[in-house]
């Protein structure tokens, strides 16, 4: 008998609005809700300028900094117990930017591999410009001088690649 298409769908179910908060922290608005490999995970209830994992999902070690001049997508989602996670995709350069602006995107940065026991819930896009100090998702500031960071982009199911504007 044939599997039915949707056997194992690991899907985020709630908009839980993600946003970045004060620092480096983020808030969201609603509860999430989402399924792992078709399982039901645990709820993370709404949160107000929570502190950012400071270790990638995919690794289980500290972020890589990103130095200026350079652009990284970062993945927020929980695991099937409902703890927050976060993901960094890897660090590629960017167009030189001015001063304190970031330069334009080559090309899009790349999702990072994740987790098996991860559903995605959001994205943003991090750039450094070239006075940037060097940017750590999960303890650098979300509004330093010289950084700047994509409104964060909530998700279903993580798209094909990232929206750059």
């Amino acid at each position: 008998m044939d599997k039915p298409v949707l056997s194992g769908i690991t899907q985020n179910h709630t908009n839980a609005g993600f946003v970045a908060g004060t620092t480096s922290t983020y808030t969201t608005t609603l509860t999430t809700t989402g399924s792992i490999n078709g399982k039901f995970a645990t709820t993370l209830a709404a949160q107000t300028n929570t502190a950012s994992p400071t270790a990638d999902a995919t690794t289980g070690a500290a972020f890589n900094a990103l130095s200026p001049n350079k652009t990284c997508a970062l993945v927020w989602g929980t695991n099937l117990a409902g703890v927050i996670k976060l993901a960094q995709g890897p660090i590629i350069a960017t167009q030189i930017g001015v001063t304190t602006t970031v330069g334009d995107f080559i090309s899009a940065p790349r999702f990072p591999a994740l987790p098996d026991d991860f559903v995605p819930m959001a994205y943003a896009l991090v750039r450094t410009a070239p006075s940037a100090a060097a940017f750590t998702p999960g303890t650098s500031s979300w509004t330093a001088s010289g950084v700047t960071v994509s409104t964060f982009r909530n998700i279903s199911v993580l798209p094909d690649r990232p929206q750059t504007s």
